[in-house]
């Protein structure tokens, strides 16, 4: 008897497999046979892993083929390396700054919560949302969300270099739809599946994510109070130290070097590095370490625990300190003493978006008016340094500016 119901399930089984590839086979003609064969196989790996057959079906109805843009952004190789000024001047900007302040006003009930809950300084969350997803304005641009789960298999199926974090991350993104935060039709991702306003990966997402807002769903793409209270989550387990900042900016005296790793504050100051701002170390025993991101000719940093701790968010000297400048500015205690060693005069980002518009009415530009420089801006400004039989840079200059206007 039970010999005959497990052949029977088995038969149960094969007939279902068989309807469900099937059903993908026959798909329109554009539909990609290598593709359908391998989700037909990893939906057996993901009913393996506790994921619901129908779960799987809704996350992959009407999904033919791999998504060709993925895999254009996958292979794309930026050969542009950003300079320190430019990666913080387009991430530490006044649009930013303003936002962050009205996003602080708007959202300061909710904000207040998440600090009594987490102890993560609101301006630093503020900071991350900026910076993740342009404090949620990425969410309704179409050219930059995707469908996630065939983003995902897009992956896993043809990048070999991504292969195993995107199945990893598919199954983690199929259990999401599983547990039910997000409908299926909803659940958007960036090429590279970072979802929802502050950017998580579906496995950080499972690690981190929590319903603030308390509707019984953790819904990071629709609701602020989850997304932010889900990032100051992330922080906080990762050793966050309530009420203390991420580091300082310092003054090197000439005509020496400095060890590397961490010493204590007091350390540093006894061999000659100071605060910028000429004020003392509140907590002169504590480590730190020194970071110089644009050489000794641009500002340097003392780098405390909570620096670290933000780079558990992203792995990135860069990004961490970008974080950290930009919550400072938002709180409006911030601001350097030093400035980074750029070539030219900065613009300023209505200034910056000038410089665009203009661009775009003498047809050298067709990307977006944002104030950031891009690839694209870069292009248009050489396209038009060129015309001017100028020294083709790219750099967003003041000078740029004053002949745009000219022409």
């Amino acid at each position: 008897m039970f010999a005959y119901q497990a052949a029977r399930g088995l038969a149960l089984a094969r007939l279902v497999v068989t309807a469900f590839v099937i059903g993908l086979m026959a798909q329109p003609a554009f539909a990609d046979a290598g593709f359908q064969r391998w989700l037909a196989d990893f939906r057996n790996v993901a009913i393996q892993n506790g994921v619901s057959g129908a779960t799987f079906d809704r996350a992959f109805r009407g999904v033919p083929a791999p998504d060709p843009e993925v895999l254009e952004k996958a292979r794309y190789q930026p050969e542009f390396r950003a300079e320190a000024w430019e990666y913080f001047d387009n991430r530490v900007q006044d649009n930013a700054i303003r936002t962050g302040r009205q996003m602080a006003r708007k959202w300061e009930p909710w904000l207040d919560r998440i600090e009594r809950q987490f102890g993560v300084s609101r301006y630093i969350l503020l900071a991350i949302w900026s910076i993740e997803s342009n404090y949620g304005e990425a969410l309704q641009n179409d050219r930059i969300m995707r469908h996630l789960p065939r983003s995902l298999a897009t992956l896993a199926y043809a990048d070999k270099r991504r292969a195993k974090f995107a199945r990893t991350q598919l199954l983690a993104a199929l259990k999401i739809l599983e547990r039910g935060d997000i409908p299926e039709n909803q659940l958007t991702s960036s090429w590279a599946g970072a979802m929802g306003h502050t950017q998580f990966i579906p496995t950080s997402y499972q690690a981190y994510a929590v319903d603030m807002d308390g509707d019984g769903r953790r819904d990071i793409w629709h609701s602020v109070p989850d997304a932010l209270a889900t990032a100051a989550n992330l922080l906080r387990k990762n050793g966050w130290q309530s009420g203390e900042t991420w580091g300082y900016e310092v003054v090197l005296p000439g005509g020496r070097k400095f060890p590397a790793g961490t010493m204590s504050l007091s350390r540093w100051e006894s061999i000659g590095v100071v605060r910028a701002n000429g004020k003392p170390f509140p907590r002169p025993s504590e480590n730190a370490e020194l970071k110089v991101p644009d050489g000794r000719a641009g500002p340097a940093f003392l780098m405390v625990k909570n620096f670290f701790v933000i780079k558990r968010y992203n792995n990135s000297d860069k990004y961490a300190l970008a974080v950290g400048l930009l919550a400072d500015q938002i709180a409006g205690v911030g601001g350097l003493v030093r400035d980074w060693n750029r070539p030219f005069e900065r613009l300023s980002s209505d200034e910056t978006e000038e410089l665009q518009k203009r661009l775009g009415a003498l047809g050298y530009y067709q990307g977006p008016i944002d104030g950031k420089i891009g690839q694209g801006s870069r292009s248009a400004i050489k396209e038009f340094q060129a015309r001017m039989g100028l020294e083709q840079d790219g750099h967003p200059s003041k000078d740029v500016l004053r002949r745009l206007r000219g022409n």
